[in-house]
């Protein structure tokens, strides 16, 4: 099976069947939300149309984000940190008078561009809120997704995702190109220390992504309708250019799940759980096929702490929301039975 995958045509190929078998399967989930979107902005249309207003929120919204992840691209990489930033700590540091320093800069070099890129990512994703403050001051900001309401209502949509994912993951994790290029950071397995800053700064610029696209961008172009979710998604799927290619074109059906979990619940946690999740199993994963999960507690120490239930919280986390799943299946169930027994008799 993985070999097939390996084989460039059905590789090329693949996303074909895969959207077209997934997505009608997206459309019965959340037609209803997406049908509350285009009434919402109908309504809001005609409303504008009737004053003789125009709505410039999504004009600042595209400006602003492709202007946002241009600079990101440019100035938030690793390259841009060891030619341009890394001096100047050094300079600031003293390092030239601290060999102790300049050894510690040096062997955490990688980690460091990696924070640098992290928070880059973070904020440049929470700008567009600072701006909407002054901007827009009328608009709420916790209604850019913000909102918590309705999380656990919805918590058996995370369920499902995990409970789809986890398998897929163990499947794709053994593929060449995904080994090779996670983790991102490639001294994660190295020590705890690598490991634990590395995720820390993995899930913060997650939570920033989620509340860039998901929140703050469908949020301010619903105008727009469900071509709100679907403008999202080409950015979106853009940024994952240069990851593998399955990714890639995965990042097409995500946006538009998390995306339209997004409408339906009006809050961008759900889908900050779901990312989370799948990004550390990712890292995680890819890491035990390597053989490079930590274990020295930071890169120059000789203690060490060995965790052997890796594994084990992998389907801890997958049984804990298939319990999830059964439960909300047992909670509806006889409601379900009740409307199919009034629609024989009507």
């Amino acid at each position: 099976m993985i070999r097939l995958l390996e084989h460039p045509l059905v590789k090329w190929l693949l996303p074909l069947p895969m959207l077209a078998a997934v997505f009608p399967v997206i459309y019965l989930v959340f037609r209803g939300s997406w049908r509350a979107l285009e009434s919402e902005a109908l309504e809001l249309r005609q409303r504008l149309a009737a004053e003789g207003r125009v709505d410039y929120r999504p004009l600042v919204t595209l400006t602003l984000g492709a202007l946002i992840l241009t600079m990101q691209e440019y100035y938030g990489q690793l390259g841009f940190f060891a030619q341009k930033v890394a001096p100047i700590v050094a300079h600031l540091a003293h390092t030239d008078r601290n060999p102790i320093l300049r050894a510690n800069l040096e062997t955490y070099a990688e980690l460091c561009g990696r924070v640098w890129w992290g928070l880059t990512r973070v904020g440049g994703y929470l700008a567009p809120y600072l701006v909407w403050r002054f901007a827009f001051p009328r608009d709420s900001l916790r209604d850019l997704g913000l909102r918590f309401a309705g999380f656990r209502q919805h918590a058996w949509l995370y369920a499902l995702f995990v409970v789809v994912m986890v398998p897929i993951l163990l499947i794709v994790s053994r593929q060449s190109d995904f080994g090779s290029y996670y983790p991102i950071y490639s001294k994660a397995g190295r020590s705890w220390a690598d490991f634990l800053v590395w995720e820390s700064v993995y899930i913060g610029q997650f939570v920033g992504l989620e509340m860039f696209f998901r929140g703050w961008w469908i949020r301010t172009t619903r105008i727009f309708g469900t071509g709100a979710i679907f403008s999202m998604i080409v950015p979106y799927c853009m940024i994952h250019f240069g990851k593998p290619y399955l990714e890639a074109c995965a990042a097409l059906i995500a946006g538009v799940v998390l995306g339209s979990l997004s409408i339906r619940t009006r809050s961008i946690w759900a889908g900050v759980a779901v990312h989370v999740t799948v990004a550390i199993l990712m890292d995680v994963l890819a890491l035990d096929h390597k053989g490079q999960l930590p274990t020295a507690l930071t890169a120059t120490s000789a203690h060490h702490f060995h965790f052997p239930f890796w594994r084990l919280l992998i389907w801890l986390a997958w049984g804990l929301a298939g319990a999830l799943l059964i439960a909300k299946v047992v909670k509806v169930w006889p409601a379900v039975r009740t409307a199919r027994a009034r629609r024989r008799l009507g």
